[in-house]
């Protein structure tokens, strides 16, 4: 089996015990609007990179049907992120809550820099690092706004509120 196909299977098992055991169970609302609003934010936006020959995903699955992974963009990366939501430090100090977005947008793009460097999960073609950054911070931050939203339109803010 080639190291391509490992870290897939490797990735999808990460993700589930994340979305399985790092989210409290107080929190799980949050994290699943989280999970499917990023979701719904990375599969159109790597289904675009892609089509603009910006990057490409050498091995992945689903080629026939898809250019993007699947596994990044509709698994790895909402997990990620309703671990974000779920443990956010809505009652910390801008600076910490700062901290907070800037640690998950660079371990994640270190992690991308890495997979990139070394296998033919993804390459970039017209594409560079900062541009992963920004557009981490971005649908982290998206996701996060939608969430304070969604669940204060429902009369919910306290379930938005740190333990």
């Amino acid at each position: 089996m080639k190291l391509e196909w490992i870290i897939l299977y490797v990735v999808w098992v990460i993700s589930l015990i994340l979305l399985l055991f790092a989210i409290p169970k107080e929190r799980a609302r949050i994290a699943h609007t989280a999970f499917l609003f990023k979701q719904m934010i990375t599969w159109i936006l790597g289904l675009v990179v892609v089509e603009f020959g910006l990057l490409e995903y050498p091995v992945r699955e689903l080629a026939s049907v898809n250019r993007t992974s699947m596994t990044f963009e509709f698994l790895a990366y909402p997990a990620i992120c309703a671990v974000f939501n779920a443990h956010y430090p809505s009652k910390r100090s801008i600076l910490i809550q700062l901290a907070y977005f800037c640690a998950y947008c660079t371990g994640m793009t270190t992690v991308e820099l890495l997979i990139e460097k070394y296998t033919k999960l993804i390459d970039y073609l017209d594409w560079t690092w900062y541009w992963t950054w920004c557009s981490l911070f971005a649908t982290f931050l998206s996701s996060r706004l939608f969430c304070v939203w969604f669940f204060k339109k429902r009369g919910e803010p306290a379930t938005l509120q740190e333990k």
